[in-house]
């Protein structure tokens, strides 16, 4: 019988990091501050010196930080957010919540980020049609790799729109040799259980270099709270990083260097050992991924089934990420102006994820290898 192989192995990791995290954990329940404890100021401090940026701002979800950065903005009904269409629902679905709109962009067809062209495109048609105001752009991070933020940034400033980093998959990664996490006005982190640095349920963090941000994002995750727990000074949300996830988020920063090289050696291999026919990830220049995903592109939809099959018998793991882009989702298609996004459409029917994840061994690194040259030299 065939063993098969785990897309995220969460045991194995917990196994080899459960001293370090039980004694995280167990000093919480010493203390027991379970919400705002010392640890979640500690994994701001780190956080932040981490990614380089002069505040980090610890919250609930990767989720959430979205939202309360576009709060802070005062984002709302009749605003335009411009956003990658190939994303996940995340990106968009904040927008919607503060009654503003999502204006979908599409992506390069090689590296995935958000296209200058496309962008350029849907600006022009917002204005245009004079129904909306174009006040804020989101450059999401996809896939561990940085999204391209000189030229973003050149963008953003000569259009008037307010510069927001969607880094939930690619906390880790640099961008011209410094870590992400100061490209934007604000960057958002997810540490949810499968990215990069991931904890043990929801959490994520909001990076800053402005000092007066930082302070309105901590209070907008506490109600909106002032000097006093019971002044209210705004309407915020119940957005804080339990202390628990925090504690496990320090011991896992800990390990969160070797696990990066780890994920590096990884994507290597399978570079060496991509068969012709099989598009392998194309890098961003002048950058390190964080390989959050790896996902290859096959040359149509039937040979991506037929290859995701193959792999499946020989106990490796795939997924799509992703089937759809948002602005072909039911939720979204309403809010969408009906302008093809030819890229996001296409990525979707031919793209597939193979494991990447430090618990990987070199044997099972080579079984999913083989099992790729296997499928290429029967089906290409």
């Amino acid at each position: 019988m065939i063993t098969p192989i785990a897309f995220l192995d969460l045991p194995k990791q917990q196994a080899r990091l459960k001293d370090a995290i039980k004694s995280r954990v167990d000093a919480v329940f010493e203390h027991c501050r379970f919400v705002m404890g010392p640890e979640v100021e500690e994994l701001e401090q780190r956080l932040a010196e981490f990614g380089g940026a002069k505040y980090a701002v610890g919250v609930s979800s990767g989720t959430d930080a979205l939202l309360m950065v576009l709060m802070a903005e005062e984002i709302g009904p009749g605003d335009a957010v411009f956003l990658p269409a190939f994303t996940y629902t995340a990106t968009a679905e904040v927008v919607l919540l503060l009654g503003a709109t999502p204006v979908f962009v599409d992506v390069e067809p090689d590296t995935f980020q958000i296209s200058l062209t496309s962008l350029a495109e849907r600006l022009t048609a917002v204005r245009d049609a004079e129904e909306l105001e174009p006040r804020a752009l989101i450059g999401v991070d996809l896939f561990g790799q940085p999204a391209p933020w000189d030229e973003l940034k050149i963008f953003a400033a000569q259009e008037g729109l307010t510069l927001i980093a969607d880094c939930a998959q690619s906390f880790g990664a640099s961008y011209h040799g410094r870590r992400l996490g100061h490209e934007a006005r604000a960057t958002t982190l997810s540490f949810f259980p499968s990215k990069p640095l991931g904890g043990y349920g929801d959490g994520g963090a909001i990076l800053t270099d402005d000092e007066d941000l930082a302070i309105l994002y901590r209070s907008l995750r506490t109600h909106g709270e002032g000097k006093t727990r019971y002044e209210v000074e705004r309407i915020g949300i119940n957005g804080r990083l339990d202390t628990i996830q925090a504690a496990v988020l320090l011991a896992k920063l800990d390990a969160f260097e070797d696990e990066l090289i780890k994920r590096e050696a990884i994507a290597c291999a399978y570079d060496r050992a991509m068969p012709q026919g099989i598009q392998q990830p194309v890098r961003v220049p002048d950058s390190e991924s964080a390989w959050a995903i790896y996902s290859v592109l096959l040359p149509d939809a039937a040979k991506r089934d037929s290859l995701q099959a193959h792999l499946k018998a020989a106990g490796v793991p795939t997924a799509v990420y992703y089937p759809k882009p948002l602005h072909h989702q039911p939720a979204y298609s309403e809010h969408h102006d009906g302008a093809a996004l030819p890229v996001s459409e296409d990525l979707g029917t031919r793209i597939l994820a193979l494991p990447i994840q430090p618990e990987l061994t070199s044997e099972e690194v080579d079984r999913i290898t083989e099992a790729l040259k296997s499928w290429a030299g029967d089906t290409l």
